[in-house]
């Protein structure tokens, strides 16, 4: 009978002693046995493609106590930074509120000829401005000028003086422009509009009407080149911008400008005698963020006096000069019959042009 330490079947034939010496040093005693930390693979694992018979077991856990603080330290850490992100995004939006979904309204324009009470003026052009009220007025966009910027409540300085620049973009576009003055292009005028206004722009300079909405002579200065040319030197401008917030969200520009062209005949001579037109716009211009971002304005009203003109013209589509040595015809305003309900056109207007708002005395040529 074999013993304890042999094998079951006793001892390997030729081997003295059993072989005990040779094996014993890879033969695994009882206590490690026990020790071993060995798990079976379910049925269901033992079918997975190249599953082992056995896994093996952390011989070390965690303890349950230090895995329930490293998840809190984790979610403490999540919630910091969601709070952190909520802040930031909080402040942002109360520095920049979000636009708002409003449309540019309809400009309202009202043009009013101005009519000469007497014969006007003629002579050298030069000689004409240096005699007039225009003489200390300076020359082209130089008159445009711009005030101060401040910041507002809601508006940075650096987007009050953009919406300043903008209006004066506007003001040299369609007052200063030759092209634009000689009726021969609108592109650069209408590329500074709100695009809700463009329909109504393209309206006006189209199909000029004197209703209040649609005068070309509203959005912009031009003349007919069919009636008058223009003679240098360059117009003498003079006026005043002024910005004001009206909402959290709009910024407004006023603008007040007194514009004097000099003008001939078309198709006369250098030589010929010059007159001079004085036209003053007062325009206002508001700009909610979108358009201090893409650079552009709302004409929102534009009252517009000019002469001399006569008042029997048609001041719409074109302005009509009183050339140099002409009179104004005659006659009174249009008649506006109150009873008909269904004319929705605007009562024509027409002032008298001030003698002093005229060259003084005989204006001599200079050769």
């Amino acid at each position: 009978m074999a013993g304890r330490g042999d094998p079951p079947e006793g001892t390997p034939d030729g081997a003295p002693g059993g072989g005990e010496d040779e094996y014993r040093s890879v033969v695994f005693d009882e206590s490690f046995v026990r020790a071993a930390h060995l798990q079976e693979y379910s049925a269901r694992e033992r079918l997975g493609e190249h599953a082992q018979a056995v896994r093996s077991r952390p011989s070390w856990e965690e303890p349950p106590t230090a895995s329930r603080s490293r998840h809190g330290a984790l979610l403490l850490v999540l919630v910091l930074a969601v709070t952190f992100a909520a802040v930031v995004y909080l402040s942002a939006r109360g520095a920049y509120p979000p636009p708002t979904d409003r449309r540019a309204e309809p400009l309202r324009t009202t043009v009013v000829p101005l009519a000469p009470r007497g014969t006007v003026p003629g002579g050298d052009p030069a000689a004409l401005f240096a005699r007039s009220p225009a003489a200390q007025f300076r020359s082209g966009a130089a008159g445009v000028t711009l005030p101060a910027a401040r910041r507002t409540a809601h508006f940075s300085e650096g987007q009050v003086v953009t919406a300043l620049s903008t209006a004066k973009d506007y003001l040299v576009q369609s007052s200063l422009d030759p092209d634009v003055l000689t009726g021969g292009a609108v592109r650069q005028v209408r590329l500074l509009l709100d695009p809700d206004q463009l329909e109504q722009f393209d309206r006006s300079v189209d199909a000029p009407a004197d209703d209040g909405r649609h005068a070309a002579t509203g959005w912009l200065v031009r003349f007919d080149t069919a009636e008058v040319t223009l003679a240098g030197p360059t117009p003498r401008v003079r006026g005043t911008l002024r910005v004001a917030e009206v909402g959290a969200d709009t910024l407004e520009v006023a603008s007040d400008h007194t514009l004097v062209y000099a003008v001939r005949p078309a198709g006369a001579p250098p030589a010929a005698d010059a007159s001079l037109f004085t036209v003053r716009r007062e325009l206002v211009l508001r700009f909610d963020r979108e358009d201090l971002r893409m650079h552009r304005a709302e004409l929102l009203s534009s009252r517009v006096q000019a002469g001399p003109q006569d008042c029997a013209a048609d001041p719409s589509a074109f302005l009509h000069p009183v050339l140099a040595g002409h009179r104004a015809t005659p006659a009174g305003p249009a008649l506006t019959d109150p009873y008909a309900t269904g004319d929705r056109t605007a009562p024509a207007l027409c002032g008298a042009l001030s003698p002093t708002a005229q060259p003084t005395g005989p204006a001599p040529r200079t050769r």
